[in-house]
């Protein structure tokens, strides 16, 4: 595990801790920008085809000045490879997200946020792990029946043979009944 996140330091920018404070970083308004490799995010890969690609992120902390609503605004642009469950052919699925999460302390806090933020459950001790907030953004981006446009869609009518209609009819045995 330690070489695992060693090596996913050195993939990412330098100015990217692994590991930060929320509460420190929205009083200094602190930005963070970087690129990772699919094959760092271990949640996200059985959810790909494969892993090859990288994920270019930024994260910048900082406080409604209305609102005095803490926050993170994440952005993510990557490209996820998927199998199209149509044509089960691997196919590049392109993912721009910007989202805002409210940090809060507490449940209840929840409630407070704009509908624009989406909650962000800070622990305790104000440590927050930044690549888990782009994973599950990305984990989030992976739709439930991976489709690829250029597919094309399987509309035909498949025609039913006489015999089973006359099996599913209810009324078949009352019908020759009636000729008898």
């Amino acid at each position: 595990m330690a070489a695992s996140i060693l090596n996913i330091q050195r993939l990412m920018s330098a100015n990217v801790p692994e590991m930060l404070d929320a509460w420190r970083m929205v009083a200094a308004r602190r930005g963070f920008d970087g690129r990772v490799p699919l094959a760092s995010f271990t949640r996200l890969q059985g959810l790909l085809q494969d892993t090859e690609g990288d994920v270019e992120f930024s994260l910048q902390f900082d406080s409604d000045p209305l609102l005095k609503v803490p926050f993170v605004e994440l952005r993510i642009d990557a490209v996820l490879p998927l199998e199209c469950q149509r044509g089960l052919r691997r196919f590049l699925l392109p993912v721009k997200v910007t989202q805002r999460l409210g940090l809060i302390r507490d449940e209840s806090e929840e409630a407070a946020l704009p509908g624009e933020y989406e909650a962000l459950l800070v622990p305790g001790n104000g440590m927050l792990r930044l690549m888990d907030l782009v994973e599950d953004e990305l984990v989030l981006a992976v739709p439930a029946v991976p489709l690829d446009p250029q597919s094309e869609a399987v509309e035909r009518d498949w025609p039913i043979p006489e015999e089973e209609l006359a099996q599913a009819n209810p009324f078949a045995g009352l019908a020759s009944l009636k000729k008898n």
